[in-house]
């Protein structure tokens, strides 16, 4: 069963006054906007601004999968304990309103969840551009935010929603990164993402995954693996090394590990794409005998390779839950993850929120070394993408 998150809110400025609503569907995983929805709806109160949001978003949700589990989030208090049924409901401008938001779905597959303002930013930006919109007497326009979506297509449309990601007013301003985020957000996570060093298979291009023979390092992978371990000991600022389950990383971590006195913890999702039956095959091989397949994974994230291996979509939620447990263990802390290119490029594109078609247009040499930070407000920075100077 599919899962969405849903993220609603409305304003009233003057409570009553011109007010509005936003609403965004989330993959619950990768956070990537499915679906939008945004109105203004003349003079009303805040209440009836953020149920009116409400509606809209589980209505978007229902029409990208009825059967789907719902979780709300939202900065009213009052709609969050009123649905959830903790509360009674006395207005009468709320109850059909009520009313209306508990028949869009069944009840068993919403939730609801009370969160702070600052975390529904979103649908926050979204309820003001339709009051600013409605203030100038137009509509809001989806291509004028992340709406421009087409839930037919979910790359296509995810890409469109990031080009037009930038917001038109000052209060809907994304909240800053890098070197303009407040000061106050504590130390980050960072990941020091090492790409394992040479196996047999790597100078040949073949597709190496977790479905195939479990490739050791070669000669020449494990003096990347010692260069690298030179250049990241020198450093000094590693405070903890977790690879991937696969030989050829842990060999690769057991050389770093050694060289940083720390010891070594192995985390199942770091592990690299199942390539099914291209398990050792070049492009060039796939292409011949796997036409067809070939061409629907380069096209869609969802196609997986020939006899049962994994979609880039599955890959996506193993590593998303692998990065949120060890964003969560470590955070204010410097942690070497030694992985693959699936999981480092995926790591990479969510930080970047880039589209899923961006995995092919990123290159990472073996032994290369990449950095991501995660910051205490939800915000990634990228710091460092396939660098090799070490090897050199």
């Amino acid at each position: 069963m599919r899962q969405f998150v849903v993220e609603a809110d409305g304003g009233s400025r003057g409570n009553p006054g011109p007010a509005g609503y936003g609403a965004v569907v989330l993959d619950p995983v990768t956070g990537e906007p499915l679906a939008e929805a945004a109105e203004y709806i003349g003079v009303a109160t805040n209440n009836v601004a953020e149920y009116k949001g409400l509606i809209a978003g589980l209505r978007a949700a229902k029409a990208l999968d009825p059967e789907a589990k719902v979780r709300v989030r939202m900065d009213s208090k009052l709609v969050v304990e009123q649905m959830s049924g903790r509360w009674k409901i006395k207005h009468p401008d709320m109850k059909p309103l009520a009313a209306e938001a508990a028949t869009i779905l069944p009840r068993a597959q919403v939730t609801y969840e009370w969160i702070p303002r600052e975390k529904n930013k979103h649908a926050d930006r979204l309820a003001n551009e339709a009051m600013d919109a409605g203030k100038k007497g137009k509509q809001w326009e989806p291509s004028a935010s992340t709406a421009a979506l087409d839930v037919g297509d979910p790359v296509a449309g995810a890409a469109k929603a990031r080009a037009a990601m930038a917001p038109r007013t000052t209060e809907a301003a994304a909240p800053p990164v890098g070197w303009a985020a407040p000061a106050d957000l504590g130390a980050p996570a960072t990941f020091v993402l090492l790409r394992h060093g040479e196996t047999a298979l790597t100078p040949e291009k073949r597709f190496s995954g977790s479905g195939g023979t479990d490739p050791m390092l070669s000669a020449a992978g494990r003096t990347q693996a010692e260069r690298a371990a030179k250049a990241l000991s020198a450093r000094g600022t590693i405070q903890a090394v977790v690879t991937s389950p696969l030989v050829r990383c842990r060999e690769t971590a057991d050389v770093v590990a050694t060289a940083l006195g720390l010891p070594v913890t192995v985390e199942e999702g770091l592990r690299e794409t199942d390539f099914g039956a291209w398990e050792g095959l070049t492009f060039g091989e796939v292409r011949e005998r796997y036409a067809d397949d070939l061409d629907a994974w380069l096209a869609s994230p969802k196609a997986a390779p020939t006899g049962g291996g994994e979609s880039f979509a599955t890959v996506a939620r193993r590593v998303s839950t692998a990065r949120d447990k060890l964003v969560a263990r470590y955070q204010g802390k410097t942690v070497l993850l030694v992985t693959h290119v699936t999981p480092i490029k995926t790591l990479v594109r969510l930080a970047l929120g880039a589209p899923p078609e961006s995995l092919f247009r990123m290159e990472l040499s073996a032994a290369s070394v990449s950095a991501v930070a995660y910051y205490a407000d939800g915000n990634a920075s990228l710091r460092l993408l396939n660098d090799t100077s070490h090897l050199r």
